[in-house]
């Protein structure tokens, strides 16, 4: 069994991200006479960033324990995935620059309504997504392109990592 959690470094920024835009939307709500228009707009950011800083403080809270029969996410929103039920995985890469060289990646598994979302900040990332695209292949689980390129940019190669380009080159729905 292999545990992964967020590191509070690598949520920092996070954390600073929704400060620099919750206390100076909550300050001139509290400080300046402000008209309806801007006390909504104002009030919609400000519950937009506490809503950020709320989520990175649950991602700070949830430890993700990996065996060899599931995927168990603890903290205060826990959640659990059985390999053996697994209906869905997608790794996703998203860029911060045009070129493409900088990013972060998330990782998405589904098993009937439970749908567990993890970026690549997590410790051991590279061997959550090597676990779960092996229960992907253990299930014949097919995969989109853009999943299987990720994977392959990982370094994990799998039969279900190139089952989906073969059927979507023979023009196949995957």
């Amino acid at each position: 069994m292999t545990r992964h959690a967020y590191p509070p470094s690598a949520l920092f920024g996070d954390y600073l991200r929704a400060g620099a835009g919750l206390v100076p939307s909550v300050m001139v709500l509290a400080i300046a006479p402000v008209g309806i228009v801007e006390t909504t707009i104002l009030s919609g950011f400000a519950i937009l960033f506490a809503v950020f800083g709320l989520r990175t403080a649950l991602r700070q809270c949830t430890c993700i324990e990996v065996s060899d029969a599931a995927l168990n996410a603890s903290g205060p929103l826990p959640a659990s995935i059985s390999w053996n039920a697994l209906d869905r995985m997608r790794l996703a890469y998203y860029s911060t620059r045009r070129d493409g060289r900088e990013g972060w990646m998330q990782l998405e598994l589904r098993s009937g309504w439970a749908t567990l979302r993890v970026d690549s900040r997590i410790t051991g990332f590279p061997e959550l997504v090597t676990a779960s695209a092996e229960a992907a292949e253990m299930r014949g689980l097919p995969l989109d392109p853009a999943t299987s390129v990720n994977l392959q940019a990982l370094g994990i190669d799998t039969r279900a990592a190139a089952m989906p380009q073969r059927d979507y080159a023979a023009g196949g729905a995957g």
